[in-house]
């Protein structure tokens, strides 16, 4: 797991100084080594830049940037199936020198071109200059799990793990994009391809973008979609066929992220991911697998001692933390800095704590994330269909959602005397609004609906296109069920859960690795009938079949909890000098993009017990202190 930065630059504006800049900004990413490369091809500056957290071949080896013939790469990530590919690779007359999985990624480029991409299974954002061909070639995983931005204005390309680095050159425009704060707004993320900053933007998950030098051109091109593997034909196998096809595939894709040069362990919330994940690394084991979770002192949230029941009965080293709020009061100045992009999961909080535990121990923790996506495991699924029933009898709704509108609680002054009706009626106005369950479970994640944005802000909201509008290329035949699950693949798992793990994990040099975003189960889970995944009403079938054959069924059976936090405790209780500071009138004005009296009255109105607008409170709160350190 790694650091990469970098530019070709036609202006003259960079220099080695600036590579090492943009590049050393992201050393808690990899401190293991650094390397740089700097040149001026042909009147054209170019700048490599790594820096190197030792997973695999530990030694001098596997430094980056590496180069063969005319190729150097640098990379951020994990090919797990790097010796096939190797083999593969021998085969056809190449020899290697080190042990690491990038130089296969190298060479494999260099034979197969940007194909290669489709034998390899990991996470990985890649660079790879083409000093022949003067192009850069820039690779992202298939599910978005490593992060690559890039920069194009006046001359000047740009490309780095976290934007972070992009503030290191002098040449950064760094200018609020609207469309990239109105969706922050809304979804406490900001959706790929979008960034808070103009000209600026997150490669999209599955895609590839080149860079060709001579004519100072971008293309970019989509390698692998979930979409597509959703609209492929449903394979027609018995329900014990696929059990044993996905525990199979489950049980390749944890141990394929076992392999490391230095020790593993597994993040433990005690839900049924996470357990099924332990579960097939502990069984047949001897060694005791470290696992690692954060618990709290509220009971209605802690999820620690179901962890520590999973741990012993699969006789693992565990180890547990409880959060408390002083904890949260440490972390919080250094949101900011790690998530330099405005970023409102507060599950952040206590995801940076379990990676800061673990990595006490281990250098490489598995997250058993996407589970949800994977298995239909969250409630909103079901809740959506509920709502679009409801919402769905109304006659002429969307019409009438126009009138209402205009008739909105804020513009007759009433919000503040019915507050519960007015965060009713913005919501309810938003699904009126919605199409299809999708649409329901999009409005069900918003913490700002539209038209309330349209109203707290002083700038008019343009349409975006983000992942929510794939709708249109998903088969008509697919169940609700599998239209959300693709459409939550290419939104909020990838640009707010696999983000809060990223830079969670890597803020104290941990590599989280996902197994259950293997492609290949992914690829398969698509093609199977949803009512494997949701039977009966009970959510993650599948997975919960599985789970049952290596842990008793009344240590899981129990609701579902999340990773949440006290946030609305925390916000009155601890967090308050910063609520005071940040949401003071003269903050709030400060970049000109609020109606701050609106603002404030959020906050007013959470104060004297409106306790369900803490995300909305804590929403703004993340902005402003965003703004505060990279904006000044």
């Amino acid at each position: 797991m790694c650091g990469i930065a970098g530019f070709v630059d036609y202006q003259y504006s960079s220099d080695e100084q600036v590579l090492r800049k943009m590049t050393d900004s992201l050393l808690h990413r990899g401190p293991d080594d650094s390397g740089y490369y700097y040149s001026t091809d042909s009147g054209i500056q170019v700048g490599l830049g790594h820096r190197r957290l030792s997973i695999l071949d530990l030694s001098k080896q596997g430094h980056q940037p590496m180069v063969f013939q005319h190729f150097q790469i640098i990379y951020n990530g994990e090919v797990y199936n790097f010796q096939e590919i190797r083999r593969e690779l021998e085969a056809l007359g190449f020899s290697f020198d080190s042990n690491s999985d990038t130089e296969v990624i190298l060479k494999a480029f260099s034979h197969w071109g940007k194909e290669m991409v489709h034998r390899m299974n990991g996470m990985f954002a890649i660079v790879i200059y083409d000093a022949r061909k003067k192009a850069v070639t820039l690779i992202r995983d298939r599910a978005g799990v490593k992060p690559i931005y890039w920069y194009f204005k006046d001359g000047l390309f740009m490309f780095a793990s976290e934007l972070k680095s992009f503030h290191e050159h002098p040449s950064f425009s760094k200018q609020i994009d609207k469309q990239g704060l109105s969706l922050f707004f809304q979804y406490g993320y900001i959706p790929q391809p979008y960034t808070i900053f103009k000209d600026t933007h997150k490669l999209m998950a599955g895609h590839i973008l080149e860079f060709s030098f001579e004519k100072s051109q971008i293309k970019i091109s989509k390698y692998w979609d979930v979409v597509n593997c959703y609209n492929k034909e449903k394979l027609v196998i018995s329900e014990q066929e696929v059990l044993i096809e996905t525990e199979s595939l489950l049980r390749s894709a944890c141990e394929y992220r076992m392999i490391a040069d230095v020790p593993v362990g597994v993040f433990l919330s005690g839900g049924y991911d996470s357990s099924a994940v332990t579960a097939l690394l502990q069984t047949d084991r001897t060694e005791k697998i470290k696992t690692f979770s954060i618990g709290f002192s509220e009971e209605n949230l802690n999820e620690a001692p179901h962890a520590k029941k999973i741990a012993e009965y699969l006789k693992t080293d565990h180890t547990e933390y409880y959060c408390t709020q002083q904890d949260a009061v440490n972390i919080l100045p250094d949101l900011a800095f790690y998530f330099d992009e405005p970023f409102a999961d507060s599950s952040l909080i206590p995801t940076m704590l379990v990676s800061k535990l673990a990595r006490q121990q281990v250098t490489v923790s598995l997250s058993a994330d996407g589970g949800d996506e994977l298995f239909g495991g969250y409630e909103k699924y079901i809740a959506a269909g509920k709502y679009y029933n409801l919402f769905n009898r109304i006659p002429n709704r969307k019409e009438f959602s126009e009138v209402l509108e205009k008739v909105s609680p804020r513009k007759m002054k009433v919000n503040s005397l019915f507050p519960k009706f007015s965060e009713k009626f913005y919501r309810s106005l938003s699904f009126m609004k919605s199409d299809f369950h999708s649409g329901f479970m999009e409005s069900l994640q918003k913490f700002f609906t539209t038209s309330e944005l349209n109203e707290l802000m002083r700038f008019d909201l343009e349409h975006t296109v983000t992942g929510f509008n794939d709708l249109e290329f998903l088969a008509e035949n697919l169940s609700d069920l599998d239209k959300m699950m693709a459409l939550d693949f290419k939104t909020y798992q990838v640009d707010d859960i696999l983000t809060k793990v990223d830079r969670s994990t890597m803020s104290v040099s941990l590599e989280g690795r996902e197994p259950l975003l293997d492609y290949r189960l992914i690829e398969f889970g698509a093609r199977l009938d949803s009512s494997l995944k949701i039977k009966e009403g009970n959510k993650k079938y599948l997975l919960k079949e599985i789970t049952h054959k290596y842990i008793p069924k009344e240590l899981l059976d129990r609701p579902k909890m999340g990773f949440s936090i006290p946030l609305e405790k925390w916000l009155v209780d601890g967090f308050g000098e910063y609520l005071d500071f940040y949401f003071h009138p003269d903050k709030l004005r400060e970049h000109g993009l609020f109606n701050e009296f609106e603002i404030l009255k959020i906050k007013q109105l959470f104060l004297k017990g409106h306790t369900y607008l803490s995300g909305k409170v804590w929403t703004v709160l993340i902005f402003q202190m965003w703004y505060d350190k990279w904006m000044r």
